[in-house]
């Protein structure tokens, strides 16, 4: 999968993938959700119960997690903009955009529009580093500057446009 020709984006993980692999974009969003359903379903990594701590390497997992959902807008921006505008696709959760992303990529027709704009918005800013309001998650630095490169110049738009809120 790749965020247009500068970024290419490898799978690896499980027992398929044990080394980092070159997959087309669908198999690698398939990957991912399967990935990630299999992380929050772990009561090892997720506890779900009160009382119950996080693992150590909760951070690190939650970090990994959130940077392969950048790359699937990453992707998605850099590479099926043009689709998306027809569409008519502005703004929603990310469940919705990555069903929506994984249909478009395998040519089914969405009658649905999902809010890309919006989504991916809510998501940078949750994730952002710089902003003031969510001063909590200075700490956290879920995703690395540099991997966010590929869609600099709408990052910095959103941040242009949520200082001037």
């Amino acid at each position: 999968m790749s965020a247009g020709p500068r970024y290419e984006y490898l799978w690896e993980g499980g027992e398929k993938y044990k080394r980092p692999t070159k997959l087309p974009a669908p198999e690698y969003v398939d990957a991912l959700m399967n990935w990630a359903q299999s992380l929050l379903d772990d009561e090892a990594v997720f506890p779900s119960k009160i009382g119950v701590p996080f693992p150590r390497n909760f951070r690190d997992t939650v970090r990994a997690i959130v940077r392969r959902l950048f790359r699937v807008y990453a992707h998605i921006y850099s590479n099926h903009f043009d689709q998306i505008c027809a569409l008519g696709i502005e703004g929603s959760s990310i469940q919705l955009i990555l069903h929506v992303c994984w249909h478009s990529l395998m040519g089914v027709n969405i009658k649905q529009t999902a809010h890309l704009n919006t989504s991916y918005r809510h998501f940078f800013l949750f994730i952002n580093e710089a902003r003031p309001t969510l001063a909590m998650f200075y700490e956290f630095d879920l995703v690395d500057k540099k991997e966010l490169a590929p869609l600099d110049e709408l990052n910095d738009a959103i941040l242009a446009e949520d200082k001037n809120r």
